[in-house]
């Protein structure tokens, strides 16, 4: 089934395609998610909340401007950021004990829980190191434009211009 075919039946909330949707994606999205919380619990929570969204917004996707991955990749994104913020979140990670952590090294050794698992991280380490430093602070780290340049002690006009400098570099890598 190729991508236009699954978006199509995906607007017309075809269960069959948002099986294949989550079957050829799932992976990747939860590489960055696993990336952004660190805990596979609440990694599966934001996943799954993430395909809901995917799936309840599917008539908002527009193909002119991006690709479906880039979209999805968005919106996951955003759910684990929100997550991260969220108070509950972290209220549930203060006073736990070490075994909870334990089991979060061995995980976090493991390829899929890395960002390389994607193929990202051969074309970052080929930027120029201020791109690498944006990038791990917006995209990994989930901070936001204003959190990035407080961190780097750089105007935000600055980031922004650099983000969108470095983002066409990574595209120029990619050959997107």
């Amino acid at each position: 089934m190729s991508q236009e075919e699954i978006i199509l039946l995906l607007q017309k909330k075809d269960d069959k395609a948002y099986s294949v949707l989550y079957d050829m994606y799932a992976k990747s999205l939860f590489a960055v998610i696993i990336n952004l919380i660190n805990d596979r619990e609440e990694a599966e929570d934001v996943l799954q909340e993430s395909f809901v969204k995917i799936w309840k917004n599917m008539d908002s996707y527009d193909g002119s401007k991006g690709r479906l991955y880039t979209w999805m990749l968005n919106i996951t994104r955003n759910t684990a950021i929100d997550k991260l913020r969220s108070k509950n979140f972290n209220n549930s990670k203060k006073n736990l004990s070490s075994d909870n952590f334990v089991h979060l090294l061995d995980e976090s050794n493991k390829s899929v829980f890395k960002i390389d698992a994607i193929g990202i991280q051969d074309f970052i380490k080929k930027l120029k190191p201020k791109c690498i430093a944006l990038i791990d602070l917006l995209f990994f780290k989930g901070y936001t434009q204003q959190e990035a340049s407080e961190e780097l002690e750089i105007p935000l006009g600055t980031v922004k211009t650099q983000n969108r400098n470095c983002i066409n570099d990574l595209r120029t890598f990619l050959k997107v």
